[in-house]
């Protein structure tokens, strides 16, 4: 029975893919750890987001205590160098903004989008120009992704998908479109990446009991697609150019790659809170840096092929 079901598990995925035309890769391609650092002096980092163009990492921190849903006023967004020197601890929110317990960051150009429990934010990062959008009957906004010209929101613990159109909606005139793409799909939608073929990546975060896994959603319409069984409490994703997945997982405390012939493959453990990351390419390889939100640590892990 066993045999079956795993057999069975791995058509379906192979139709799934197929249908929405995302292709992973179908083997980790030998990837390890080559270095491992720690970086401290954060307080509860959730999400790393990196930008390409000023060459620094922007680390989302709750400030206070570990209460994700408590609005105290007390989160930030600090700048922080690639080696994990924090260079601003308190680069946004600017004076007269407040931000309570930010979580996903996502970064394209000079701007920064940032989620916090019932709103998403748009700041500006040369002038810190910033400008938030509620997002009605959501509950725990978690994640932000881009997608063409639509911003995805996601929130895992009302099992919510929302997305805000257009994205950049800090200069303009009026209010952008907030639409709730879908809802109770027992997803739990946490981390969101935007694949290579133009679709959603999705992995969901419920509770140990109740493991969630990896989908995939076509932007242009319908229903989200499962690429896996349940794995894990999933946070981040990223796909590496040759399609193979890197996510973090609760669970097992872990950094790891996911594809379709060899599934989870840990490749750094002893997290107790691995949170949403930022892959940097460099000359070695991948710099993967991962928040562990409960420690109140980066950890810098340098990956290889």
């Amino acid at each position: 029975m066993r045999g079956t079901f795993a057999i069975g598990l791995a058509l379906s995925a192979f139709l799934v893919m197929s249908q929405i035309g995302f292709s992973p890769a179908v083997a980790a391609d030998g990837l390890k750890v080559v270095s491992d650092q720690t970086a401290t002096g954060f307080k509860f980092p959730e999400s790393v987001a990196y930008d390409a163009e000023a060459k620094v990492l922007y680390v989302s921190e709750f400030g206070s205590e570990l209460k994700p849903a408590e609005k105290d006023g007390k989160g930030r967004i600090s700048k922080v160098s690639l080696s994990g020197k924090i260079l601003e601890s308190a680069f946004l929110p600017a004076p007269g903004q407040i931000l309570n317990k930010p979580k996903g960051i996502w970064v394209k150009g000079n701007r920064l989008w940032v989620t916090d429990i019932d709103v998403v934010w748009s700041f500006d990062a040369k002038t810190r120009k910033g400008r938030s959008v509620a997002l009605p009957g959501i509950q725990f906004a978690n994640d932000p992704t881009i997608v063409g010209n639509a911003l995805y929101v996601s929130d895992n613990r009302a099992d919510q998908l929302f997305r805000v159109e257009p994205a950049d909606f800090l200069n303009m005139q009026g209010e952008p479109k907030v639409t709730r793409v879908f809802v109770g799909k027992s997803i739990n939608p946490n981390g969101l990446y935007p694949a290579h073929d133009g679709s959603l990546l999705i992995v969901g975060f419920k509770s140990p009991q109740e493991p969630r896994g990896i989908y995939v959603m076509a932007t242009a319409g319908g229903d989200p697609k499962p690429l896996s069984a349940g794995l894990g409490r999933l946070d981040g994703v990223y796909q590496m150019n040759n399609g193979t997945l890197l996510v973090t997982d609760w669970n097992s405390g872990s950094l790891a790659s996911w594809t379709t012939k060899k599934g989870l493959q840990p490749l750094a453990t002893g997290f107790k809170g691995p949170a949403d990351f930022a892959v940097i390419p460099n000359d070695k390889g991948l710099m993967v840096v991962v928040p562990d939100l409960v420690k109140s640590e980066l950890r810098m892990i340098q990956l290889a092929q």
